[in-house]
């Protein structure tokens, strides 16, 4: 069976193309609001469901978290899948940050991998919204990403790489 989001109770909470924007526990500037360092956020559950949600090719969706679950699935398979071939830390961090420094796509637009999950922008200010916010929090699931998937001395942790192999939803990893 899937995990889903506990993040269930959408009141008070932002949404840009019916993403909803999710607090986070992060140093990194954007438009995500803040959350307690002791707390859990959408980033801990995405790496922490990550191995299981993966096998899954549908997914059944129960709130609007789910959905930027989903996405983050994806993202943290084609995180690794750039990791799969770096043999150092130093070089994992490399390839993340060469994949931070792409162009995020919003939906609507080529390259976004889930053309029906989330509505298209009504304007250009919210899809600059759910733009900035998703490279927000793909910058901080990469960060997190390499302290999983690198051991402490700096060599890959096969535990975690071997899941570059997996396709999510039966969609290829470019």
């Amino acid at each position: 069976m899937v995990y889903h989001s506990s993040f269930v109770d959408e009141e008070g909470i932002t949404k840009a193309c019916g993403c909803p924007l999710l607090p986070l526990k992060s140093h990194i500037k954007g438009p995500a609001p803040s959350s307690g360092q002791d707390q859990t956020d959408i980033v801990d559950e995405a790496i922490t469901f990550f191995r299981a949600n993966v096998f899954f090719r549908n997914f059944d969706i129960k709130s609007s978290a789910d959905k930027l679950l989903i996405y983050l699935t994806f993202y943290i398979n084609v995180a690794l899948k750039r990791l799969e071939g770096c043999r150092t830390l130093a070089e994992g961090t490399k390839a993340i940050i060469n994949l931070g420094l792409e162009n995020v796509p919003v939906p609507g637009e080529s390259g976004f991998p889930f053309p029906g999950l989330f509505p298209l922008p009504q304007s250009q200010r919210e899809a600059e919204l759910l733009r900035n916010y998703l490279k927000q929090i793909r910058e901080e699931t990469s960060g997190r990403l390499l302290s999983v998937a690198y051991r402490h001395n700096g060599t890959p942790n096969k535990w975690w790489l071997a899941f570059a192999k997996r396709k999510f939803m039966n969609i290829i990893v470019p």
